[in-house]
C-alpha cells in the first residue's frame, strides 16, 4: 500500500509508474534538503507544511497544494499532526506539467483526486491510472499561483539575523528595529532587499507575517495570541491584514481547515 509510517524509507525514484502515491501521518518531521527525477506534488488535509528551497521559504496550509519540478532541492518541515500527501509523476509525462514551482489553491476535484491517488498501491498498472493522471494533469495546468512563499535575502550582513527564520520564535521587526540589529542603514537595508528579493523590506516584512500568521493558525493559536506575536497594533488590525490579503478572516481560514 501507499500509506507509510514515519519510520519507513521511501525514494518515489525507486517506483516505476505514472504516478506514485505516498500517504502519511507526521507530527515533527523534517525531510532534510533532496532532491527527485520525478515531478511532486505536495500537499495535506490537516496541518500546515513549509517548504524550503534555494532562496525561499513556502507555507503550505491545507487548502493549498505545492507542484515541485524535478531537480528542484528542497525540504519539508511539520511541527503538528500533518496528514501528508504526495504524488510523483513519471518523467515521461514532464512535457505535459509545469515547469516551475507553483503553491496554488486546490478545488474540490482536485482534492478528491489527489487524495485517491496518493492511496493507490505501488504496483497499481498504468492503464488504470491515465484517465486520472490525464484530468488531474488538466487541472494542474489551469492553476494559478497563490504566492505564498517568501524569498530570502542572502547578504551577509543579514545572515546572523535570518539563520532562526525557521523558528517559531523568530520575529521580522521594523525596518529601524532591523537596522541596529544587524548595523546596516535602513537605506542599505532597502537597498539590499529591493535587488535581492525584487521588494522593498516593509513589503518583505508584510509577506513574512502573512506566512507566520498562516503558521500559526494551522497550529491552532488564538487570533489575539497571533496578533499579539506578530506585532500588530490590535486584534481588528490583524484581521484587516489577514483578510485583505487571503479573502478570509482568520477565523474562517482555521474553520476552512477543519471541514
Amino acid at each position: 500500500m501507499a500509506y507509510i509510517t514515519m519510520e519507513q524509507q521511501f525514494c518515489a525514484d525507486d517506483y516505476q509508474g505514472l504516478v506514485i502515491g505516498l500517504a502519511a501521518d507526521l507530527i515533527e518531521h523534517d525531510s532534510g534538503y533532496h532532491t527527485h527525477n520525478k515531478d511532486q506534488l505536495l500537499f495535506s488535509h490537516h496541518g500546515c507544511m513549509i517548504i524550503s528551497l534555494d532562496g525561499l521559504k513556502c507555507v503550505l496550509p491545507p487548502m493549498r497544494a505545492a507542484w515541485i519540478p524535478a531537480g528542484i532541492e528542497h525540504k519539508a518541515q511539520t511541527s503538528n499532526v500533518t496528514h501528508y500527501r504526495s504524488l510523483y509523476f513519471d518523467q515521461c509525462l514532464q512535457s505535459q506539467l509545469p515547469r516551475e514551482l507553483k503553491i496554488f489553491d486546490i478545488n474540490p476535484l482536485m482534492s478528491a483526486l489527489m487524495e485517491r491517488m496518493a492511496l493507490w498501491t505501488f504496483d497499481k498498472p498504468d492503464k488504470e491510472q491515465v484517465n486520472s493522471v490525464n484530468l488531474l494533469i488538466e487541472e494542474l495546468n489551469l492553476a494559478e499561483d497563490s504566492h505564498l512563499n517568501l524569498p530570502i535575502p542572502t547578504d551577509t550582513r543579514l545572515t546572523s539575523w535570518l539563520a532562526g527564520i525557521d523558528d517559531e520564535q523568530f520575529i521580522a521587526p521594523t525596518l529601524a528595529e532591523l537596522s541596529l540589529q544587524v548595523g546596516a542603514s535602513a537605506k542599505t537595508i532597502t537597498r539590499i532587499f529591493n535587488k535581492e528579493v525584487g521588494m522593498p523590506y516593509q513589503s518583505w516584512r508584510q509577506q513574512w507575517r502573512l506566512l507566520a500568521a498562516i503558521e500559526l493558525l494551522s497550529k491552532s493559536w488564538r487570533v489575539s495570541d497571533v496578533a499579539h506575536h506578530l506585532a500588530f497594533s490590535s486584534d481588528s488590525a490583524f484581521i484587516s491584514f489577514f483578510r485583505e490579503k487571503t479573502g478570509y478572516t482568520p477565523v474562517n481560514f482555521m474553520r476552512e481547515q477543519k471541514d
